[in-house]
């Protein structure tokens, strides 16, 4: 049986690795926390102020609960990088680590010597990880890149909402995630290749650049045949159908069925048989062809129907549909429940809280979550003693200074 999904033990193929996480906000963390819940040992710096996601989202008994869900599992420590003292600590930190993250504009680890020529000099086999908005190349390298602007670039943006409206934003900084993802993925990839080569390497990640490879459809298309992809509401161009519908009691629901085999299926579930023979919808291209005609007679058939009962037709009849889930619907689910996507982990301020599960599942070397977010400098001391052997004087000199912070320097933070 898969360990726990939460427990102080760290699990999975990355244990034993260690990460030094510079990142802020989302992308960079992010990236993080993927290679924490697989067992990495990611030390985050931060700044005293903090970083950047404790005052996105909602807070709780004065506790950032984004910052518990993204932070989770890693140690987290306060440096000033901008003292020289500072950048030196880090500058340590990398020379027994195997994994450095960052997410600064290009250039500003160049700027204070944390560049990889310095860093890999003293530690060949660093794999450095740096997400920035538009690449360590080119001519937009320098430009700030927030994800949203990134997603506006990447072609992404256009394409999404209805077309007769501006183009909406996720409710979820979709495009740092996607960073964040090809970070990771990178990461292991760059890892794998150091087993043979004994050498790390830089892994350049650009946000315009992992939501423009979800554009991947679309650019052959206009190469070909000079068609701009543009908003299609809940359409998938040339899939039909494939959107939501309305349904008698005033929800939605989603059904994708424009496979034929599936559509004949839908068709019988609908009590129009007779659409399977009409050649305007036998198949899946002049189903796509002939897509508003096909959308309403699915809209006709569902607005006569409650969501319950559509949704246990087209269950029996095996055609993939479901209603538009809530968080709420997600909490009451039990396939969350028993694939363990709902993960209560203890906080000493929060008691219980309930994060996302691991993912993917592993069948061997299951992840699992160790503990939440911790506090800013939660772990400063304990880190600087156990990782650079600083003694109890050293640490209370360095506070003083302004180079670390924690919220019980001068006293064990443990």
């Amino acid at each position: 049986m898969p360990a726990p999904a939460s427990c102080q033990t760290p699990l999975g193929p990355l244990k034993g690795l260690k990460a030094i996480e510079l990142g802020s906000t989302v992308a960079g963390p992010f990236c993080g926390r993927l290679l924490a819940d697989f067992g990495c040992d990611v030390i985050k710096v931060e700044q005293a102020e903090g970083d950047a996601v404790r005052s996105l989202s909602h807070r709780h008994k004065r506790r950032s609960l984004y910052n518990a869900s993204i932070q989770r599992g890693k140690r987290i420590i306060s440096l000033n990088l901008r003292t020289d003292k500072g950048r030196d600590l880090v500058k340590q930190l990398c020379r027994s680590a195997d994994i450095l993250i960052e997410n600064f504009r290009p250039g500003t680890l160049e700027k204070w010597g944390l560049g990889y020529d310095v860093l890999s000099a003293a530690n060949p086999g660093l794999v450095m990880v740096r997400v920035s908005g538009f690449g360590q190349t080119g001519p937009y390298s320098g430009r700030a890149g927030y994800g949203i602007v990134c997603e506006a670039v990447s072609g992404l943006r256009e394409i999404t909402g209805d077309p007769d409206r501006p183009p909406p934003r996720s409710g979820t900084p979709m495009t740092d995630y996607i960073a964040g993802l090809y970070a990771a993925f990178g990461t292991a990839m760059a890892i794998i290749e150091r087993q043979r080569t004994g050498r790390g390497q830089i892994v350049d990640t650009a946000l315009y650049e992992g939501a423009f490879t979800f554009m991947e459809s679309h650019i052959p298309t206009f190469q070909q045949l000079g068609i701009v992809a543009e908003r299609a509401g809940s359409q998938l161009p040339g899939n039909a159908p494939n959107s939501v519908y309305p349904t008698r009691d005033g929800g939605y629901v989603l059904i994708a069925a424009a496979a034929d085999a599936v559509f004949r299926r839908l068709a019988d579930a609908m009590d129009r048989p007779d659409m399977k023979d009409d050649p305007r919808f036998a198949a899946a291209i002049p189903r796509a062809e002939n897509m508003q005609a096909c959308d309403d007679a699915v809209t006709a058939w569902t607005s006569k129907h409650d969501m319950a009962d559509i949704e246990s037709t087209l269950e029996e009849a095996g055609v993939p549909a479901s209603r538009i889930f809530t968080v709420a619907d997600i909490f009451e689910d039990p396939h969350y429940e028993a694939r363990e996507m709902l993960v209560d982990v203890e906080d000493d301020v929060l008691g219980p809280v309930t994060l996302t599960g691991v993912v993917p599942k592993l069948s061997e070397t299951p992840g699992n979550i160790r503990w939440t977010g911790r506090e800013t400098g939660a772990d400063t001391t304990s880190v600087l003693i156990e990782e650079l052997g600083l003694d109890q004087a050293e640490i209370n000199d360095l506070t003083e200074e302004g180079v670390v912070a924690g919220p019980s320097l001068g006293k064990s933070d443990k």
